[in-house]
């Protein structure tokens, strides 16, 4: 009997059943979480279902990063056009920031 632990949904990846992203269950799996504590983590995931999606991730490692690297590039993109857009706020959100350090 096979299990999906992971599906793509409109270019994203999702834990099977949950609306929690593969991509959330990676970065926690690389800073060295261990599957428990990533499990403790999500309410609505499973320990078996955190071992399915590490599992998947370590047999598509190539698919997966790639596509974080996009992501994350496309995240960064809108960083940038929000500050172009927005400049004052991110000036007062930066100065706040320094004052409170």
């Amino acid at each position: 009997m096979e299990t999906s632990y992971v599906m793509e949904v409109d270019g994203a990846y999702r834990i099977t059943g949950s609306r929690v992203s593969l991509d959330s269950v990676v970065y926690d799996f690389l800073s060295g979480l261990s599957p428990e504590s990533i499990a403790d983590n999500y309410d609505t995931l499973s320990l078996e279902q955190v071992y399915g999606a590490i599992t998947y991730y370590l047999a598509h490692r190539t698919e997966v990063d790639a596509h974080l690297r996009r992501s994350r590039a496309k995240f960064d993109a809108l960083r940038l056009q929000s500050r172009a857009a927005h400049p004052l706020l991110y000036q007062k959100l930066e100065e706040v920031q320094e004052s409170r350090s």
